[in-house]
């Protein structure tokens, strides 16, 4: 029984982390912007496309070391994902910046769906799953009894490195402390002499660069991707944030889990458990809505930290 749930625990790390860093995204946004960035699930999507076309670039130029085209794919991947993220900011959120929170939703949601369907069209067999590339796929080791692979390893230290990482940015740097003032009162920091726009575009270049990380990492652990992956991704990420709460770094980290630890034991406590994952993990983001509408780890007055 021990090496049943050991196993299972070693699962929701991996599911978890990749919840996590897609879930530190929206909590980036809506710190600072208070924007949902339902398009943030397609940037996902767009890094696992990224990291696809740069293994095939690295293959046809034939490097066969596995660890630099993770590391490339990786690098490419937040670049890509850093840009156009960027551009989302710059042409589609910049102009209605102040207008009604529903005209910045529906927008979110029209950048989203062009960006999917712009994969779609343009990408080879867009509409077609694509198997992903993984030099791990058959290795793997046994940790007493618990089986582990190094992509497992891999996703699990990499997802809380760099969750840490965007912790010590927003508390501990310039750039932290302009992002925090601007999530506090963006027209007090612009009086003093915050760049308010500069801040944004950083923010939606951070969220979105680990928004790919989590698309390459899907990827290495589902061996397989989609151009339709991201809506879903985006709802569980964004399911993650409200459970943790929003504006919360470390929420968003426990809200990850916490989807991924829902999703693990009804597949593994539920006969065809996995035609109800989903139902369970939105069931459980009802009564977080209901009894606690601020998240776990949220205060009723959110703030960026």
């Amino acid at each position: 029984m021990f090496e049943t749930w050991a196993q299972q625990l070693v699962n929701t790390l991996t599911i978890g982390g990749m919840y996590t860093l897609v879930a530190v995204g929206f909590t980036l946004f809506f710190g600072v912007l208070k924007l949902i960035n339902f398009a943030h699930g397609e940037v996902f999507m767009l890094g696992g496309f990224a990291g696809l076309v740069v293994a095939w670039g690295a293959q046809d130029l034939g490097i066969q070391n596995g660890i630099l085209i993770i590391v490339l794919m990786l690098v490419v991947a937040m670049g890509v994902c850093a840009i156009v993220g960027a551009l989302m900011e710059r042409f589609a959120y910049r102009p209605v910046r102040g207008m009604p929170i529903l005209i910045m939703l529906v927008t979110s949601l029209a950048v989203g769906i062009v960006v999917r369907e712009g994969v779609k069209e343009f990408f080879p067999e867009g509409a077609n799953p694509h198997a992903f590339y993984s030099p791990f796929k058959y290795e793997n080791f046994k940790l007493g009894s618990v089986i582990l692979d190094y992509t497992q390893i891999g996703l699990i230290v990499s997802s809380l490195l760099l969750v840490f990482g965007v912790h010590l940015l927003v508390t501990k740097t310039w750039v932290g402390r302009a992002m925090r003032a601007t999530s506090e009162d963006l027209d007090a920091a612009r009086m003093m002499g915050v760049e308010v726009d500069n801040v944004i575009r950083n923010t939606f270049f951070l969220g979105s660069a680990l928004g790919g990380v989590a698309g390459v990492m899907n990827g290495l652990y589902y061996l397989s991707i989609r151009f339709d992956m991201g809506w879903v991704m985006g709802l569980k990420g964004f399911t993650a944030a409200i459970i943790g709460g929003l504006g919360n770094v470390y929420g968003a980290m426990f809200g990850g889990y916490i989807v991924a630890a829902v999703e693990v034991l009804v597949v593994a406590l539920i006969p065809e458990g996995s035609r109800y994952k989903d139902v369970f993990v939105f069931l459980l983001l009802i009564l977080v809505l209901v009894f606690r509408p601020s998240g776990l780890l949220g205060t009723r007055e959110q703030k960026m930290g």
